[in-house]
């Protein structure tokens, strides 16, 4: 890769991604690091200095995100929401949807204004995008004011390459095609009542339409005492509820060598930890087995909301996408989840215009979606990944056809959407008050057990807290109801 490049050159740190060595999947074994400490001449060159970091996309870069501010921290750097004021800006991004992509260019192009005004400004751009060959490629061409480019497989290798990049006249560039080890102890900033915590990294499904298997690698499974031990801490902190991640996290443990040892092991250990809320995301339905819908169904602090990403209900379309199910495996596994535990809420995600689709394919999807009765779910335009086998695919569907087909899916959802709501008319829920409402200050924000948004008036004192709410109004994407004064615990 060989790009003409203005005011910087390019450093020994030149380790620009390469997509066909992503694509590659070793056997090479995956070691545990439990020794990380950022080295003792980097635990102050942050000291009166500040950082600003913009997430996009998933859970999984949100919780990279408490790593690297974790990191930044104990290198003396604070946090701020001033870009004025920032010393170090960092732009976690997504590669997974085109318009990720565009919102984070269009960021570069206003944070240059600022880079002008404040040459010492470190400006870096990490997650996902920094994963692909070709968007590494327009940030040298397009955005040479870029101090600082890393991938998902060297966060912990931040301290040097910060180092690197502000002591250099050069541009730092080091993402690792080939997913590195697994760390442990990395520092995190944690903040609220809430927790994710990793259980696994990658993926090996490699939808046709999908660019992680890529950017996050091989599928690695933490084991599972240090998961354990992860869990029980953040119970000691008080934390309220906590997220299992994984990019297909019903796959974690079939990596294990030395032991059998499922996501439904794991649940069943974290089930006996005193921690009041348990979830976990995102399944794979290819994976999803009974030895994990046998403990969700106990219940405890498992919560009965599952969401099962199904993206079509055709199977042509499910093989062109390499889902590697059937509609018929998936609807037998709702028949199972259902039976073991009647009350479940499911949620999924749904692609749209995938190249190929027919009107009498996507009507699949729509009575698959009768058939569920979705409480939700997460609705897309299919669109193009540079470097995935179906942008390889002729999109032959008309974007117009794509769109209707978009409004006609989320108007059938929110038929199911609205009628779900109706039967918790009356009842009395337990709540997890989280915030004060986005819109409305005098109202507090918090999710059911079945993660449903509840809005209700009460004092900000509650929040953190679990309180119970009678519902009195069940809007099609949000809960309304009464505060049971009598019911508070902490």
């Amino acid at each position: 890769m060989t790009t003409k490049k203005t005011d910087k050159d390019y450093s020994i740190y030149f380790q620009p991604p390469s997509l066909s060595d992503a694509k590659k999947r070793g056997k090479e074994d995956i070691a545990v690091h439990y020794n990380f400490d950022i080295p003792e001449d980097m635990r102050s060159i942050g000291e009166n200095k500040f950082y600003l970091i913009q997430t996009y996309g998933c859970q999984m870069n949100e919780h990279d995100t408490e790593t690297i501010k974790g990191l930044l921290e104990q290198m003396g750097y604070r946090a701020t929401e001033d870009r004025q004021q920032a010393d170090v800006i960092l732009l976690n991004t997504c590669a997974v949807r085109e318009n990720a992509e565009d919102k984070v260019f269009g960021e570069l192009g206003h944070l240059s204004h600022l880079k002008r005004e404040k040459p010492s400004l470190i400006l870096g751009v990490c997650g996902c995008m920094s994963q692909e060959e070709s968007v590494v490629n327009r940030i040298m061409k397009k955005h040479p004011f870029v101090d600082l480019i890393f991938g998902t497989h060297n966060i912990h290798r931040l301290p040097h390459l910060v180092k690197e990049a502000m002591f250099s006249k050069e541009m730092v560039i080091e993402v690792w095609s080939k997913e590195g080890d697994i760390i442990e102890n990395l520092p995190k900033k944690r903040e609220g009542i809430k927790a994710w915590v990793n259980i696994m990294y990658g993926c090996d499904k490699f939808c046709t339409y999908c660019i992680v298997p890529y950017t996050r690698g091989k599928e690695r499974s933490r084991r599972p005492e240090d998961v354990i031990a992860e869990v029980r801490d953040l119970a000691r902190q008080g934390f309220k509820e906590i997220m299992l991640l994984g990019q297909n996290v019903n796959a974690y443990g079939k990596d294990f060598e030395d032991r059998k040892y499922g996501l439904g092991d794991l649940m069943d250990e974290v089930r006996k930890i005193d921690i009041p809320r348990v979830r976990f995301t995102t399944s794979h339905p290819r994976d999803f087995d009974d030895r994990l819908i046998e403990v969700l169904a106990k219940k405890g602090n498992l919560m009965e909301h599952i969401h099962l990403p199904v993206q079509s209900g055709n199977n042509e379309i499910l093989k062109r996408m390499s889902r590697k199910y059937t509609r018929e495996h998936y609807l037998e596994l709702v028949r199972k989840i259902r039976q073991a535990i009647p009350d479940a809420v499911l949620t999924t995600d749904i692609i749209v215009g995938f190249p190929g689709e027919t009107d009498e394919q996507f009507e699949d999807t729509i009575s698959l979606v009768k058939e569920v009765e979705y409480d939700s779910a997460f609705t897309f335009i299919y669109s193009p990944r540079e470097g995935t086998p179906a942008a390889d695919m002729e999109d032959n569907v008309p974007y117009k056809v794509k769109q209707e087909r978009l409004v006609r899916l989320n108007d059938t959802l929110n038929v199911y959407s609205k009628r779900n709501n109706e039967r918790l008319m009356g009842q009395t829920i337990e709540v997890l008050v989280e915030s004060e409402s986005k819109y409305n200050p005098e109202v507090l924000a918090g999710r059911s057990r079945t993660n449903k948004l509840v809005h209700f008036e009460g004092p900000k004192e509650l929040i953190g807290t679990f309180v119970k709410v009678k519902v009195t109004e069940t809007p099609t994407f949000y809960i309304k109801g009464d505060w049971v004064r009598e019911a508070v615990t902490h």
